[in-house]
């Protein structure tokens, strides 16, 4: 499973060069979030939110995504989360 979530996130880190808003963006976060509801725990928007600081803010998960799609990618999916789940949350 952890494979398939890092394969995810350079699939994320390889559209860096789009917006984060791209239709193309918001539908691997869409993945994203269906692959952790399926696999771990049903990830609400609020949840998926949370778990995108920690992306950032977590030095061994932002490496861990990082390494998997490039520097910045941790970033990157952050933005596109904030974007996903609205920024009012």
């Amino acid at each position: 499973m952890a494979n398939k979530l890092l394969a995810l996130f350079a699939e994320i880190g390889s559209l860096r060069k789009l917006p984060p808003i791209e239709k193309e963006v918001q539908e691997k976060i869409r993945e994203l979030q269906a692959f952790i509801t399926e696999n771990y725990y049903n990830c609400t928007d609020e949840i998926l939110h949370s778990l995108s600081q920690m992306y950032v803010m977590d030095e061994r998960m932002k490496h861990n995504i990082d390494h998997a799609g490039g520097d910045g990618t941790a970033e990157f999916v952050k933005q596109a989360i904030e974007v996903y789940c609205g920024a009012g949350i």
